[in-house]
């Protein structure tokens, strides 16, 4: 197991308001640490960093297992642009140093945003330098025609260069070509439901090693394993079921055990093909946790941890087979943009671990 600095009381706001020396030296301690979360690029795309979707602070950043931030992409604003990205879900750094973002944009009633929300509705690939180098879907534009989305949560590079994209809001998960053309689909575009080539609200869809698609159909509350022929071979949950409650996320592990983030019952399960939970773990029974912090994505590492975004209450943790978390960005239950803090944040990955693949493919 990797041990690691934990940073959340680092990452916290110093108060200004002490006099004396005493206040020279806190302040001495507050520039330090601001001087340390400057991006740092000698240590970008650097194996055991943590490449972080923050949500609601309209941001992806990775950070260094010392808490540093050593890269991000987005400037903050919530209108999409060349520099902007609208609360992403989900980040992933492929060949080439490049991030693949999932710009999926906030709902009506999001904190910090307009009463309808704000649409960004693209699929992202930035370079180091933070250009945009790629692009499937039109900045603030949802749709369902030709070369748009609408609120896409999720985005899986694959080996031959496609790019598996959850387009959550129509209902659909898509296979795109570098040149922008969808040669599979599951799901019917706009239409949701239970039946035969059906989707309701998709939240994650990953590739598996036998070349079948794992989905998370949150609104379904079930999570299906489904081939290229559009068949779906394996299940767990139902919408009509308790087994699950909106899951968000789900991946397979390398003993073929299926990792679940299980948002709406605030844990993480892992479950055998058999069905059985042999492994949870709950989220909002952590001290200071509020009531529904609904983790939104969790992800197992090669040591046998756990990587959860705790969604709402504002962290990424990481825990051990037994519970103990061994590391952690953000503050509990407090949001904020200053460093070490989230908001909000919707999806991690362990740089040169996770890959998006599953079980993790060279």
């Amino acid at each position: 197991m990797r041990v690691r600095e934990k940073i959340v009381r680092q990452g916290r706001v110093l108060p200004l308001a002490i006099v004396g020396v005493g206040a020279i030296a806190i302040l001495a301690v507050w520039v330090g640490s601001a001087l340390a979360a400057l991006p740092s690029q000698s240590a970008f795309n650097r194996a055991g960093n943590v490449l972080i979707a923050d949500q609601f602070n309209n941001r992806v950043t990775e950070v260094a297992q010392n808490g540093r931030i050593v890269w991000h992409f987005g400037t903050g604003s919530s209108v999409a642009g060349a520099h902007a990205v609208v609360a992403p879900n989900d980040a992933q750094r492929i060949p080439g140093g490049r991030t693949l973002i999932a710009a999926t944009g906030a709902p009506a009633g999001a904190p910090g945003y307009p009463a309808g929300g704000a649409a960004d509705s693209r699929v992202l690939i930035v370079n180091r330098a933070g250009a945009i180098v790629w692009r499937y879907g039109q900045a603030g534009v949802s749709g369902s025609g030709p070369g748009q989305l609408d609120t896409p949560v999720q985005a899986t590079y694959v080996p031959s260069g496609n790019i598996l994209i959850t387009d959550q809001a129509n209902a659909r998960v898509i296979m795109v070509t570098p040149g922008k053309k969808i040669v599979w689909q599951y799901g019917q575009t706009g239409v949701t439901g239970t039946g035969a080539n059906q989707l309701n609200n998709p939240n994650s869809a990953e590739l598996l090693a036998n070349g079948h698609i794992l989905i998370a159909d949150e609104g379904n509350n079930r999570v299906i394993e489904v081939t290229r022929a559009k068949k779906i071979v394996w299940s767990y949950g139902s919408a009509s079921g308790s087994e699950l409650n909106a899951p968000a996320f789900a991946s397979r592990l390398r003993n073929g055990h299926t990792l679940i983030s299980d948002g709406g019952n605030n844990r993480v399960v892992e479950v055998t093909a058999k069905k059985l939970v042999v492994w949870t773990y709950v989220t909002n029974t952590r001290a200071g946790s509020v009531t529904d912090p609904a983790p939104s994505q969790a992800v197992r590492t090669r040591e046998g941890t756990t990587l959860i975004s705790d969604q709402f209450n504002n962290q990424v943790i990481e825990v051990a087979t037994d519970g103990t978390i061994v590391w952690s960005y953000g503050q509990i239950a407090v949001a904020g943009n200053q460093w070490g803090q989230l908001n909000a944040p919707y999806g991690a990955k362990v740089i040169g671990d996770y890959t998006g693949l599953t079980p993790p493919m060279p």
